[in-house]
């Protein structure tokens, strides 16, 4: 596909996820994406810049999608479940990055870099591209099953960024509002978050962690392709941080596999195995990989290893939906390649 060129729209390109959206298919090698960038009717006329261009954010109407390839939306649920029919009938094969199309029928949860769970194919009218920490945790069960992974228990640490712009300038002012003794604003989390790690957050919140959880572990059985649900046990925590997903991982495996076993099978690809570093959010931001250090503990029951694993939640989800919308393309029968 090299040399090809591509249309696409990024709905919710004025987002945090919608910037790195653009700016990852701007970066493609192997095409070309001309690309139009939606958004609400108040984030229309601002001027962006993907790449080394300067483009104009459009208000999205059903017409935007006249000619359009590929559909990414990266903005808020509400808008994709407004728009996503009209991006459809558009002729526009359809990348979901807010998760609002999952189980719907013929939508699939997708990532290419989890070998496993179900494939698109001519019936497929859109994926969901797999939240980041689902694929995080699916990368290491499915490089740990051949090896005997009888058990994973991991406390997930979301980041700010995954509520988007509003939730990284709530923790930024609730910071702020700390340490200058004035009220902290809670229209995010209702709760408060800054200098604090809660498993809940307020009633009036915009996001339930337990229904975060949940998906996560759901998706996570979706791309492993098999009842890896059933092994794994997950709690999600909300943490301070502005940008990227960090894990603790506790794996048992049959008695007898080696620490050296466990660390081949988790570098390469889409792992990086650190022995001198530990991977934070600071060393992972920008980075393409899913960061990770193996320690190995003792365990009556067979093998016992912790991991800590890193990755940038907003590259990693970008890089994902760029992946899923090329293998969208190559089914199309009529794919608006020239």
């Amino acid at each position: 596909m090299a040399g090809k060129s591509l249309r696409g729209a990024v709905v919710g390109a004025s987002t945090l996820l919608g910037k790195e959206l653009a700016d990852e298919l701007n970066r493609a090698k192997t095409v070309v994406w001309n690309l139009t960038l939606l958004d609400a009717d108040e984030s229309g006329g601002q001027i962006t810049a993907v790449g080394d261009e300067p483009l104009v954010i459009q208000p999205i109407s059903a017409e935007a999608f006249a000619g359009i390839d590929v559909a990414f939306f990266a903005g808020e649920v509400t808008t994709a479940l407004e728009f996503w029919k009209s991006a459809h009938a558009a002729g526009a094969s359809i990348v979901d990055l807010t998760g609002a199309l999952e189980g719907q029928p013929q939508v699939l949860v997708r990532s290419l870099f989890v070998q496993g769970g179900a494939v698109p194919d001519l019936t497929t009218i859109a994926v969901v591209s797999a939240n980041p920490a689902a694929i995080m945790l699916a990368l290491a069960n499915t490089r740990l099953r051949p090896l005997g992974l009888t058990r994973l228990a991991a406390t997930v640490l979301q980041p700010a960024s995954e509520l988007g712009n509003a939730g990284v300038e709530e923790v930024h002012q609730q910071t702020v509002g700390l340490l200058s003794f004035k009220p902290l604003k809670k229209d995010v989390y209702d709760a408060q978050v800054a200098f604090n790690v809660v498993a809940s957050l307020g009633s009036a919140a915009k996001v339930d962690l337990e229904t975060v959880r949940t998906k996560i572990s759901r998706q996570v059985g979706a791309l492993t392709g098999d009842t890896a649900v059933d092994s794994i046990a997950l709690q999600l925590l909300q943490v301070p941080v502005f940008h990227g997903y960090t894990a603790s991982v506790f794996l048992e495996l049959v008695a007898g596999v080696g620490e050296e076993a466990v660390r081949n099978a988790l570098h390469g690809g889409e792992l990086q195995l650190l022995d001198e570093q530990s991977p934070s959010n600071e060393s992972v931001a920008g980075r393409d990989e899913v960061l990770l250090s193996v320690t190995a503990t003792s365990s009556k029951e067979g093998s016992a290893f912790w991991l800590w694993m890193a990755a940038d939640n907003l590259r990693l989800a970008a890089r994902n939906a760029a992946a899923c919308a090329l293998e969208l393309v190559k089914l199309r029968p009529t794919s608006g390649v020239n």
